[in-house]
């Protein structure tokens, strides 16, 4: 089981203060990766609603500092060796595309081929406008960006017209470090996510770690992967972990088949991230 840690880019002015510093704690300690959240803004008041919780609120101010993602682990990058950078998860419809190819590509090649992208579509109507960005049929563009963004990364002559997008005769470098491109990894519980998964990504970020949403869906997941003739054993499954919340889950998320636990620094009970991290490589046995 890998072992991440999430999230690295959300607090306040110590969280950019002491990125570095944790990024090396986490290597050291044996963490197999360093995992970002993602909002451009957050409103003072939104109709939204949010799927993971009850409240149907994020539970995090406005004020909250959300550093930029691949900034983030860009800076992290610079300053490690062998960890893992993952997103969970980009917002992947609201921004531009063709930005983001040649973001993601420059950051494999300068992080030596560690980054490993969650997408998802994302669920906050209010931050879609503000990036003037149709809320409607995100999934629609998402699914059209992510094949257009395959095509850039892959280095030759880009065609592709949708209705999206209208891209022609280009080409963009340098491409990523790992062939094809990154794994990707779709985050989200619908049934349509997990055709994506299926169809077009390596990997399931899964958000939940209760064990019966799991099983549920990593059921469902195997009878799509099953009639779309691929092997499940070929799906990277990543959850997150509240580890103080549920401390002897791993042989259970194991038996699932997931592949990688994220551990939610805030959930482990400690406010020193550095701590967090003792904690978690104790318990695991890092």
């Amino acid at each position: 089981m890998k072992i991440g840690i999430v999230s690295i880019n959300v607090g306040g002015p110590s969280t950019a203060e002491n990125m570095i510093a944790v990024a090396q704690h986490a290597e050291a300690a044996g963490i197999e990766s360093v995992w970002t959240f993602e909002h451009v803004v957050v409103p003072t008041d939104y109709d939204s609603t949010y799927p993971y919780a009850r409240s149907g609120k994020m539970g995090i101010p406005p004020e909250a500092w959300f550093l930029d993602p691949l900034i983030s682990l860009a800076h992290v990058a610079a300053a490690t060796k062998t960890i893992r950078l993952g997103t969970g998860v980009n917002i992947f419809p609201q921004g531009n595309p063709l930005l983001f190819a040649k973001q993601t590509a420059s950051l494999d090649a300068l992080s030596g081929g560690r980054l490993t992208l969650g997408l998802g579509i994302g669920w906050l109507a209010e931050e879609y406008a503000a990036m003037g960005t149709p809320f409607k049929r995100r999934g629609a563009r998402f699914d059209d960006y992510l094949a257009a963004v395959k095509k850039v990364w892959s280095g030759d002559v880009v065609e592709h017209e949708s209705e999206f997008l209208s891209w022609h005769g280009f080409k963009s470098h340098p491409t990523p470090a790992q062939k094809p491109h990154p794994p990707i990894l779709i985050g989200g519980t619908s049934t349509k996510t997990l055709h994506r998964v299926v169809n077009a990504a390596d990997g399931w970020y899964a958000p939940s770690d209760s064990q019966q949403e799991l099983s549920d869906k990593i059921t469902l997941l195997k009878e799509i992967a099953a009639q779309a003739g691929r092997p499940f054993e070929s799906i990277d499954i990543t959850t997150n972990w509240r580890i103080a919340k549920r401390p002897d889950a791993l042989p259970e998320l194991q038996d699932l088949g997931i592949t990688r636990a994220v551990v939610l620094l805030g959930a482990t009970g400690e406010s020193d991230p550095k701590k967090a991290i003792d904690l978690i490589a104790s318990r695991v046995g890092l």
